[in-house]
């Protein structure tokens, strides 16, 4: 696995993004070269990042057309149809809230992947400032032994020899290697002077995707709260959550566009680095670095020499050499001067530390450590985030043009309650069969008036209880010119479109044995009657 990815290939949607178009603000053909120190190229990446603004243009416009055929067509809409049809609108409804949907699912794993792509980037930036700090403590530290260590204890030892001459010249020898493990130590890089903090480089970038990251979710939970709020709207024809939905949709477009540029614009610049980022990358370090160790560590590969490895190799043998010298001095020069013990010890204690410094030294100076961190970093910076990136941007043209349809058929739902709530109001409130005027009419406060089936009770229990006189004459009561009417039915129990006549007429629908008792009242109980119930 670790030799598959020796090698970095660019993917195929960095070339798709590197191809596209480049303007100035002049509307003049750019150079698609990752320079992002030139205004030309920044003009050309703030032009890409206004395709978000044309679009949010565009929706407003085709919007404003709609809503204006929309109030144009509303009067010959409301003569049309009384009560227009509303699947259509429901349909759209779904169709938009499933496209939403659909959208957020692409866009949780868009920030995924690009949140991923950028913890990969972190991570290898942490681990090559880590590598590169290692590298200045060792050589800082091999160079503070040999040039402050070393050299008081030689200048300590020439006066103790100062005697012996075949002392004094090994002391001289020791010098001599002392100053080419200097020299040698000199010619490593000193990261001090790249004035360039890996570590804080990678603070930033998580400072800056943390908060990328979470706009992005809160953004993805608008839109489904949108399409949630928008469902209980239209199953319960409220006007209210209507509103809520239009002032939620009206942010979320906004913000759905303005991603779209910014991840455009992200997604084609650092597409125009992953294409040749060794260039960039040469280019930008020429000023503290040589290009045999840029190529060197960018490339790693097994036909480059380390441009190191010359150093290292005579400080190593340098170190040999001095410890073979003291190894002499110590047996042979103590029994003459015990006194110069305590020097050749220390001096033997510091080579030993030297030693193991560039011993350490030479496993970090290798390309293969920095060259890990370097692909790592490559691979999630132009797969997985340019990848994510790809996949937010197709979320938030999505998400944009669903919330303008959405605009539009909140529109329409506005004027289609509107119609039916003018529709309420035309009905005439005098309408005996309106049940909301059969609701009015009735007032609990005219306790004095009875109802006429409630009347027509009293009366039968008094009729059971006191039978009408009956007439001398042999002729039969002629019936009410109501009950002439109602034989025509055959004494069905409903007499629904038997027209009112007369102020005491029972309601359409009665019972028979309403009737039987209407049968049964006399003139003077009719004529009460009347007056009971008049208005």
């Amino acid at each position: 696995m670790a030799t598959a990815r020796l090698d970095y290939v660019a993917p195929w949607w960095t070339y798709w993004l590197h191809n596209f178009p480049h303007f100035n603000f002049l509307f003049q053909s750019v150079d698609n070269t990752f320079r992002p120190e030139e205004a030309s190229y920044q003009q050309s990446l703030i032009f890409l990042a206004c395709i978000g603004a044309v679009g949010l243009g565009l929706s407003i416009i085709a919007l404003a057309v709609y809503l204006v055929c929309l109030c144009c067509c509303r009067r010959s809409l409301d003569e049309e149809t009384k009560r227009p049809d509303t699947c259509c609108v429901t349909w759209v409804a779904v169709i938009t809230g499933l496209i939403v949907c659909s959208a957020v699912g692409v866009g949780f794993y868009g920030n995924s992947e690009t949140n991923d792509g950028v913890y990969q980037l972190t991570y290898s930036l942490y681990n090559a400032n880590h590598t590169l700090d290692g590298i200045n403590s060792l050589v800082a530290g091999a160079r503070s032994n040999v040039e402050a260590g070393l050299k008081q204890h030689i200048e300590r030892l020439d006066e103790i020899f100062a005697s012996r001459a075949e002392y004094l010249q090994a002391l001289r020898f020791l010098q001599l290697m002392v100053n080419n493990i200097i020299r040698e130590l000199t010619a490593l890089p000193d990261i001090n002077k790249t004035k360039i903090d890996l570590a804080a480089i990678a603070d930033q970038t998580a400072f800056i995707e943390y908060y990328r990251w979470l706009t992005y979710l809160l953004l993805l939970i608008l839109d489904l709260v949108i399409c949630l709020v928008m469902c209980l709207g239209i199953a319960k024809q409220s006007q209210c959550l209507l509103i809520t939905v239009f002032g939620f949709v009206i942010p979320s477009l906004i913000l759905s566009w303005a991603s779209l540029g910014t991840g455009t614009a992200t997604a084609v610049g650092t597409s125009d680095f992953c294409v040749s980022p060794n260039k960039f990358i040469v280019n930008q370090t020429k000023d503290f670095l040589t290009a045999d160790v840029a190529h060197y560590y960018l490339f790693c590969s097994p036909n480059l020499q380390n441009p190191f490895q010359q150093s290292l190799t005579i400080c190593q043998r340098s170190l040999t050499t001095m410890q073979i010298q003291i190894q002499g001095l110590l047996q042979f020069s103590l029994p003459i001067f015990p006194t110069a013990q305590r020097d050749l010890l220390g001096i033997q204690r510091l080579l030993n530390s030297t030693e193991f410094n560039v011993h350490q030294l030479t496993a970090l100076l290798d390309c293969r450590g920095i060259h890990k961190d370097y692909l790592d970093a490559l691979m999630g910076v132009c797969y997985d985030g340019v990848e994510g990136l790809l996949y937010l941007s197709l979320f938030s043209l999505l998400a944009a043009c669903s919330l303008s349809a959405i605009l539009g058929v909140i529109f329409r739902l506005w004027t289609l309650m509107g119609s039916r709530e003018k529709e309420y109001n035309d009905i005439d409130e005098e309408d005996p069969f309106n049940p909301q005027a059969r609701r009015l009419s009735f007032n609990p406060r005219r306790s004095n008036t009875h109802s006429f089936c409630s009347y027509i009770s009293s009366l039968g229990s008094q009729a059971s209880l006191h039978p009408p006189p009956q007439s001398s004459s042999n002729s039969t009561i002629q019936p009410p010119e109501y009950m002439n009417q109602s034989m025509l039915f055959g004494g069905t129990p409903r007499y629904e479109n038997v027209p009112l006549i007369g102020g005491g007429s029972p309601p359409p629908s009665y019972s028979p044995s309403m009737r039987t008792t209407y049968l049964s009242m006399t003139d003077s109980q009719i004529r009460h009657l009347r007056t009971d119930f008049q208005v």
